[in-house]
């Protein structure tokens, strides 16, 4: 069971609740432009013009992305609906100053 845990001094413990700051939803925005990448379309067509190319050789439950000029890989999760903050930052990351995540609140 995942999640944060609370241990109190008697032993007993619980499953703490998740702050809404936690639960927000982010954008990945593309800064070039503004778009907020909302598929996995639009998201390849941006990493294509950045020199991505789709990875085929890797787990067919992920969507793949690798660049001829690093070792860096990107996987994401095979459902859209799946791509959260983590995979974000990823892409963040290894686009330095191309991708932005916000709050959706932002």
């Amino acid at each position: 069971m995942s999640g944060v845990w609370v241990f109190k001094k008697e032993g007993m413990y619980r499953q703490a609740e998740a702050s809404s700051n936690s639960s927000r939803r982010k954008d990945l925005v593309y800064l070039p432009t503004g778009e907020v990448v909302n598929s996995y379309e639009s998201l390849e067509l941006i990493l294509r013009g950045l020199g991505w190319e789709r990875y085929y050789m890797g787990d067919p439950d992920l969507y793949q992305f690798h660049k001829q000029s690093s070792i860096d890989l990107i996987s994401l999760p095979r459902q859209f609906s799946r791509f959260n903050s983590v995979h974000m930052y990823d892409i963040v990351v290894k686009n330095p100053n191309t991708f932005h995540v916000r709050d959706m609140s932002s």
